[in-house]
Formats: structure tokens, sequence, C-alpha cells
């Protein structure tokens, strides 16, 4: 199977768990549920749970114990994106090539969207069908997600980006702060599928979190050059927004030859953690491939 079957399975089967939980919803809010389906399903690559199931699969954990974790992430990951599009903080009208939820519904509904695409993924996580082995679990899966999501990850991140927006920044700033915006959420789809199974090491799992980190990182200095370079129409947004908006990006502190040269360093970082593990990495190989070499 070819990575972009594989990827496009992960996408099918992940949406098609998401519309279920959406419908499932009762009808007593309906431009709230509608403003949630919305942020969850008007696209996007899926890949925090790509990264998850492809984790799970290198470590023999069942398919159907890592779809709540999968959903968790990408319902915490919807509601970062509505609520990083909102006015007080990026103000974006553009998000995968649509208008943005608070332009497609309005404010209210997009800041409560994001609410309650929030609490939904801990009720999935708490709620949904897991093997005996992973219900034991429920709790640290539970912990692993709110730290990626609150203060000492997404949040703390987003509140970083804001406060450097318009200053110049260090290097090791700029990756403190991506670590927590970008990089937490990657880095817990790494963690959930770990804790799923039973025989992991601690030298396989600080391996696969160093993975993460590092593929984390990548995946933002990658967005960043696309920033640049891409195209609005592949981007889904416009592009430039990150120079209009003044934030601090890696073209604009290493320039984009630097940034290039950073993004094939983490590559071969990623790779080698990679090689270190006992384990078929063949999926995770061509996700880091994606992840450098997407054009969008």
């Amino acid at each position: 199977m070819t990575f972009e079957t594989q990827q496009k399975r992960v996408h099918q089967h992940v949406d098609t768990l998401l519309q279920a939980q959406i419908s499932g919803l009762g009808d007593h809010a309906p431009t709230l549920k509608s403003a949630m389906q919305y942020a969850l399903l008007m696209g996007g690559k899926r890949m925090r749970p790509f990264l998850l199931y492809a984790t799970g699969e290198a470590l023999g954990v069942e398919e159907q114990d890592l779809d709540a974790p999968a959903l968790a992430l990408e319902c915490v990951h919807a509601y970062s994106l509505v609520h990083d599009d909102l006015p007080a903080m990026d103000d974006d009208d553009l998000r995968r090539g649509h208008p943005t939820c608070h332009i497609q519904f309005d404010e209210a509904s997009a800041i409560l969207a994001g609410d309650a695409l929030q609490t939904l993924a801990f009720e999935i996580i708490v709620n949904h069908p897991l093997s005996d082995f992973a219900n034991q679990q429920r709790i640290e899966l539970i912990r692993i997600l709110s730290r990626a999501s609150g203060y000492s990850g997404m949040c703390g991140g987003q509140a970083i980006d804001l406060d450097s927006t318009n200053k110049r920044i260090s290097q090791s700033q700029l990756e403190l702060l991506h670590s927590k915006k970008t990089g937490a959420l990657i880095l817990a789809a790494v963690e959930m599928a770990c804790v799923l199974s039973p025989n992991i090491t601690d030298d396989s799992k600080a391996l696969l979190n160093k993975y993460a980190q590092t593929i984390g990182l990548a995946f933002q200095v990658q967005d960043d050059i696309l920033d640049v370079v891409g195209d609005s129409a592949i981007l889904g947004k416009p592009q430039g927004s990150d120079q209009q908006q003044n934030k601090s990006t890696y073209p604009a502190l290493l320039g984009i030859e630097g940034a290039q040269r950073y993004l094939s360093e983490l590559h071969q970082e990623a790779l080698q953690a990679l090689r270190a593990l006992p384990y078929n990495t063949q999926v995770l190989r061509s996700f880091t491939d994606f992840v450098i070499h997407r054009n969008h």
C-alpha cells in the first residue's frame, strides 16, 4: 500500500468517525452543531491522527484502541484553529481554502464551537470503547492530551506567539514557541500511541519522543518556508500572511536558505531516531518525508 493510499484511508476513517460524533449530538443548538461540524470536517490533512496510527501500527497496537485518541486530537486541533483565526488572535478570514468559522457563522458561534470541540475531545476519550488494557490507560491519555492542549502546551505556545509579534526573538525562543504551539499535539500523538503499547521499553519511548519533537519542529519550519514561497491556492490561506502580521518565523530569523538548511538537518535527525528503533518504521519514514516535502 502506497503512502498516499494509507493517508487517504486514515483521512476517510477519521472523517467517518468524526461525523458520527457530531451526528450523535442533540439538536438543541443547531447553529453551534453546524459550526462544530464545519470546523472539524471542512478539510485538513489529518496529520496528527495519521502519526498516531502509524506509531501505533509500528508498536502493534490495535487500530480500534487508537480511534479514541485520534478523534480527540483532531477535535483539539480543530478547536485551536477556530480560536487562532478569531479577530482577537490572528484575525484570519481564510482557512483550508474556506471562510474561517467566525466568518462562515459569527464570532460568538466560533468561540462556542471551539469550546465545545475541546470538551468533546475529552468526552471521546472517556466514553469510546477500548480493549481491556487500553481501558486502563484512559486517565493517562487524558493527562497527555490536557497537558499538550493547555498552558504547558498549545495555549502557552499561542500566548508566546502573540507576545512575540512585532518583536525579534532568538532561535531558542522561537523553538520554545513552536514546541508548544505546534509541537505539543504532535508529540501527544506519539505519546498516546506509546501508552497503548503494553511492551514498549523506556529506550523506545525516548527515541519516539525525540522523533516526534523533531518532526514537530520540522513541520513548523516547512510551514514558515511555505508562507514565503508557497502558492495561496495550494496553501488554503493568503501567501505571506505571517510576514504581513510581522510574526516571528524561521525565514525571518535565518533567511530562506538558512531555514531550508535547518529543515534538511531536522529531516536527518528524525530519520536517525527512527533507524535506532527495533520496529518496522517504514510508514513513519514515509510520513517524515511527506512533512519535509509537502507543498501545503
